[in-house]
């Protein structure tokens, strides 16, 4: 889970979105789909719009998140479309992952742990994969600026290569460094990586 403030970040936004109608896929989630099959885990799953989405296309997925907010939609959207969803609020920094998954997706949630943390979660996520399974990684890197969403003792921003050392035994399906503008001439750079663990 991360911290207080940046869950009430997130929750905020959320409502926003909700209220909006706003679920469209962001570009890491657009990224993402079109390697997922089966059994799924999105680890952080948001708003569940990449969730859902899989679902939609006929995968099962487990959808974790710490906002109670995001969870009850995802329960209502599953509900009222009979999707293969089960949705649950969980504290992400010691969910104890059990079973493997044919994909495991994170998505712009580890740089809200401590570093130890957030590469302890990310080598359990990594021993979730089937063999022959998907891993999809999203996370800021070293070079961004925008912090606001940050308690300054919660967070770590990956460098890119550390991420990709983890990797090495990985077939690398897709590897994107994208960086956009934020509030007062900030920036925030991410890192995306999509990978097979050998089979």
């Amino acid at each position: 889970m991360p911290t207080d403030r940046s869950l009430r970040f997130f929750d905020d936004q959320f409502r926003q979105q909700v209220q909006a109608q706003d679920f469209a896929l962001n570009p890491f989630e657009q990224t993402a789909l079109p390697h997922l099959r089966g059994h799924v885990l999105d680890y952080g799953c948001g708003l569940g719009n990449l969730a859902l989405a899989a679902a939609r296309a006929g995968c099962t997925v487990v959808a974790l998140d710490a906002s109670e907010t995001a969870i009850e939609h995802i329960g209502r959207v599953a509900a009222s479309e009979v999707l293969p969803v089960a949705a649950e609020v969980a504290d992400l920094r010691s969910y104890p992952l059990a079973g493997e998954f044919d994909a495991v997706v994170s998505i712009g949630l580890l740089m809200f742990f401590d570093c130890a943390t957030a590469w302890k979660q990310f080598d359990a996520l990594l021993a979730s994969v089937r063999p022959g399974g998907i891993i999809a990684i999203n996370v800021l890197i070293d070079g961004t600026t925008f912090m606001d969403m940050f308690a300054s003792e919660g967070h770590c921003l990956f460098r890119r290569d550390d991420l990709l050392a983890r990797l090495e035994a990985w077939e690398v399906l897709e590897d994107l460094t994208q960086r956009f503008d934020a509030p007062g001439g900030s920036q925030k750079v991410f890192s995306t990586l999509v990978a097979r663990r050998p089979g």
